[in-house]
């Protein structure tokens, strides 16, 4: 039975790429949810599928990480992970379907629960923004904040793996990509832009033809301003995928027990304490 992965929000669930991807469980927000309602919600994804990795942004408002934190001490469960990402929100979606992509494979729960972290790592989530004014998620110069002032200005912005900011038109060549094959998906607001599909993508050396998608309600609030084309370079490939968290070497959480990879436990946030294995990255 697959690891359920449920998330805080609908603009979190992506279509999927392939008829095997699951879907997520979406669940309410506890603004229109009682305590008791939310408690159920979760205890019977739990009792259909053993274990349940949700995600929350970091983004997500504080009574959402609150609520969940309640719900999984009232049901006294060490079933429930509370997955919390730094992505933005177009970036959140992808990593959330890549956990469903490998929901559905072999990994035990506290491996799929501690691979979102090495997952996020090979994540290129960025946007294309009219102004970086208002821009505090990721380090804005004092040189790009009077830019910004500029009539026409746009900036396209790198929030992860490495924040970047260069000036669309101006010198692009700070502007690096993966090293690896991705894919690549956009989500338009209300800025006129074709940057991520015409000149990003050849220059990433992106496969195939640009996914386009709805942008995330988050996404404004994140990046500071509404006139935004938001997007993600990713490896969208299961196989790929597998390859990058099976390679990893597991260890076992010596506080709750649980299988994990990398530094930390997905599950209690316990560190590991035998040292920190080595990560081996995607192929071509």
């Amino acid at each position: 039975m697959p690891t359920a992965i449920a998330v805080t929000g609908a603009e979190l669930v992506l279509p999927p790429t392939d008829p095997g991807t699951p879907n997520a469980a979406v669940l309410a927000d506890p603004a229109a949810r009682t305590l008791d309602d939310s408690v159920t919600e979760l205890r019977r994804l739990v009792d259909r599928f053993g274990h349940v990795l949700v995600v929350c942004p970091s983004a997500a408002p504080p009574a959402v990480a609150h609520r969940l934190h309640t719900v999984r001490g009232l049901l006294e469960s060490d079933r429930i992970a509370l997955v919390r990402t730094d992505l933005p929100p177009l970036g959140a979606a992808v990593l959330v379907r890549q956990l469903r992509q490998l929901s559905a494979c072999d990994f035990s729960p506290g491996v799929l629960a501690s691979a979102a972290r090495l997952l996020a790592h090979y994540i290129y989530a960025g946007a294309v923004l009219g102004s970086v004014s208002r821009l505090d998620r990721v380090p804005v110069t004092l040189g790009s904040h009077l830019k910004s002032w500029l009539p026409g200005a746009q900036f396209a912005v790198l929030a992860g793996p490495t924040p970047r900011i260069v000036r669309v038109g101006a010198d692009e060549s700070g502007f690096t990509g993966p090293e690896f094959t991705t894919r690549l998906i956009v989500a338009r607001g209300q800025l006129a832009t074709d940057w991520p599909t015409t000149h990003l993508a050849p220059r990433w050396s992106v496969a195939g033809p640009a996914e386009e998608t709805a942008l995330p309600a988050g996404s404004p609030a994140w990046w500071g301003t509404p006139k935004l084309v938001e997007f993600a370079a990713y490896l969208p490939d299961l196989p790929v995928l597998h390859q990058l968290v099976a390679s990893v070497r597991r260890e076992t959480c010596h506080w709750c027990g649980m299988e994990l990879i990398g530094d930390r436990c997905g599950f209690c946030a316990a560190p590991l304490t035998t040292g920190i294995p080595a990560q081996a990255g995607p192929t071509r």
